[in-house]
């Protein structure tokens, strides 16, 4: 309490500082004499001090001014240090009174104006009016500033600063000068006052979002002044080669200094790497070289600050991505045609039901030139495309795919659970993998799930309440909402579809395969398990999503195939065949040699059908009336053991050229890498003999 006390204020900014400290904690001012504050700030000057003395400055109309906080509208000191706080000069831009040596602005690094002289009165100025001021020059520069600082300046339409007339881009946030200057200035009227602010044109949201990390590193470079020798332009320079990625980053940097866990989803959601490195830059930008160091990763701030939450995720994310290798990650220029492709191909149907929904079909298969690799190089290939842990969990704990030898060994129909990012778009990323063998990283397929919710709820929401419905009767809950319930629920289903990383539910899937006009089996474990085996609850994403709300002219009858393991979707793919005449128990399929048939199981291993979400009251009904049902929108047979299937089929011919590209090009890595493993093989039958 005695040291709260005798707290000294800084005569440059009225900053109480602990009274250890020999300079200002906020400017870095030297200490001087100042006042000394007391519990009791409201207290009348002289009864702290004799020298000190209120003396407001005042216009010639007698009102007191308002102006800069650094002003003399504070008790001023009269100490002996006066000449040399007389010797500041003020920055043009800022207006900021900085020390005689500095030769650039302390607050916003501007360049010190040459002709400018600390010890020039208003009145040697010919474009400045006289005003009486004080013997203070400090008040000579308020004065000045003060009467000066709206006239011909631009106020930024983003971060609301006001510029000079003569700068082409805002000094804070680079926003270039708007054309419009009368919709920004703030004209001055004949009797002196100024005109009415008239509203600023909107910036673009992602605008907003390069405000929001140039703001971050900019209250960052704020907070070392220390470092007042580096050069203005060329973290100018910096800044502008900056992408949105490299902000991403930063702010994930930031964010696990900071202990934000969002910011480092957000890197993540959107398809950055984990292991990427801190440049120099990079480290110059973020401005805190106690906490960022060149070379460091997410991994390392998360072990210097102790993140042990973050380290645990990140070290996940690392290990997975440094042992994998897929197709999309080998060709990205490829992978970005692809998704320009998948864009370009998305349309919305006119009409009541303005759904949107692709005009291309296309499904991704293993290529069967994988058989021609040597068994190393095969399992190397399996072990960077796939997920073991999946592809077990379905297989071995819970029997939910391969469980027919028929299917797997005599149809060639067995399923390979592709390796999926753990973000919260896994359930898009595996729809898009299963098609195009591509990840969703700029949400295309995200912003049309949430346009198509948004202009058909009326639709979705009819089926989405009725088989809510139907799902609590079955199961003996027996419980009715009120419609106001109802409605906060469906809301909370909308709010998902808009937000990128948020996991997706039932209803997403239905609405995915309306977009894709092709049904989405998922082949998913049945109960929700801890850590340690507990069994928590139902899943309910086992089953068939038909796009019942289109006609089934407009639809394609060839499945695609998705897992789902503990809150985590992955792509299920076949491999391409050579389509035996044996295939289908006998059934004639008509199909060419280059056509690809697998067979897709839709009962279970107990030999029950398969559930069929969001069905309506008339279409509800026994286990024959939906296997009809089924019949009616896939192609359908049935094997010689007697299991309902549904084909999916797929061909190298109508396939996409760009996928079939990207494809060859990821296998010819593990191509070259047969002569190397013949080589060692070889070796090794000498090294016998």
């Amino acid at each position: 309490m005695t040291e709260q006390r005798v707290k000294w204020a800084c005569d440059y900014c009225t900053y109480e500082n602990w009274p250890s400290a020999v300079k200002c904690t906020m400017c870095r001012a030297p200490r001087l004499r100042g006042p000394i504050i007391t519990e009791e700030p409201y207290k009348n000057s002289h009864d702290l001090d004799p020298s000190l003395e209120w003396d407001p400055p005042r216009t010639e109309s007698g009102s007191s001014p308002l102006i800069c906080p650094d002003s003399s509208a504070r008790p001023r000191v009269k100490s002996s240090s006066m000449a040399e706080i007389a010797n500041k000069w003020s920055c043009q831009m800022c207006t900021y009174l900085n020390w005689p040596r500095a030769i650039r602005c302390t607050q916003c690094l501007c360049q010190r104006p040459r002709t400018s002289s600390p010890t020039e009165s208003p009145q040697t100025s010919g474009c400045r009016p006289t005003v009486h001021s004080p013997v203070d020059t400090c008040e000579e520069y308020n004065d000045r500033n003060r009467l000066n600082t709206h006239q011909q300046h631009w106020t930024c339409s983003t971060c609301t600063y006001q510029n000079l007339p003569r700068t082409t881009k805002c000094v804070v946030c680079d926003l270039p000068k708007p054309n419009n200057q009368e919709a920004i200035e703030l004209p001055e009227s004949a009797d002196g006052s100024k005109g009415q602010r008239r509203s600023p044109p909107m910036a673009t949201r992602e605008d907003h979002v390069k405000m929001d990390f140039q703001r971050i590193e900019l209250a960052a470079g704020a907070m070392s002044k220390e470092e007042h020798e580096v050069d203005f332009k060329k973290l100018k320079q910096i800044r502008n080669r900056m992408r949105k990625m490299d902000w991403l980053f930063l702010s994930a940097c930031a964010g696990v200094v900071e202990g934000d866990l969002a910011a480092v989803e957000a890197y993540k959601s959107s398809g950055g790497d984990i292991a990427r490195q801190l440049t120099a830059d990079e480290v110059q930008l973020l401005s805190r070289s106690s906490a960022f160091d060149v070379g460091f990763t997410l991994v390392h701030l998360a072990i210097r600050f102790q993140r042990q939450d973050m380290l645990a995720i990140l070290l996940t994310e690392v290990n997975q991505q440094a042992a994998k290798c897929i197709p999309s990650m080998v060709c990205p220029e490829l992978t970005e045609q692809i998704r320009r492709e998948i864009a370009a191909s998305l349309h919305q149907r006119k009409g009541d039901f303005a759904c949107y929904f692709l005009t291309d079909l296309v499904t991704f298969t293993l290529p069967a030139d994988i058989e021609d690799l040597p068994p190393a190089v095969q399992e190397k290939l399996f072990d960077d495309v796939l997920d073991r842990d999946v592809q077990k969990e379905l297989e071995e704990e819970s029997p939910v795919i391969n469980w027919s030898l028929e299917l797997g060994t005599r149809l060639d129909s067995r399923l390979y659970a592709l390796w999926n990012r753990t973000a919260g778009d896994c359930l898009l990323d595996s729809v898009l993998q299963a098609t195009w063998g591509i990840y969703d990283k700029d949400s295309v397929l995200r912003k049309t799930l949430r346009d198509s919710l948004h202009d058909c709820s009326h639709w979705f929401y009819t089926r989405w309440k009725d088989w809510e419905s139907w799902y609590s009767q079955s199961f003996g809950l027996h419980f009715s909402l009120q419609e106001e319930q109802w409605q906060e629920d469906w809301a909370f289903i909308l709010s998902l579809a808009s937000q990128p990383g948020a996991s997706l539910e039932q209803t997403h899937i239905f609405v995915l395969a309306h977009i894709l006009r092709r049904p989405i089996i998922v082949y998913g474990v049945k109960y929700y398990k801890s850590f340690r085996g507990e069994t928590l609850g139902y899943t309910r994403f086992q089953g068939v999503y038909l796009p019942l709300l289109w006609e089934q002219s407009f639809c394609w009858k060839s499945p695609i195939a998705l897992g789902y393991t503990r809150g985590h979707f992955s792509a299920l793919v076949a491999m391409e065949n050579d389509g035996y005449d044996n295939r289908g128990a006998g059934a004639n399929l008509n199909t060419d040699d280059d056509v690809t048939v697998t067979f897709l199981p839709l009962v279970d291993s107990e030999r029950k059908l398969l559930h069929i979400h969001f069905l309506s009251a008339q279409e509800m009904g026994n286990e024959e009336q939906q296997e009809k049902l089924l019949r009616e929108w896939l192609d359908c047979c049935v094997t010689e053991g007697g299991a309902l299937v549904a084909m999916q089929k797929s061909s190298r011919r109508r396939n996409h050229p760009l996928v079939t590209q990207m494809v060859e090009k990821w296998l010819d890595r593990y191509r070259q890498i047969r002569p190397c493993a013949s080589l060692s093989d070889g070796e090794e039958e000498d090294e016998d003999e």
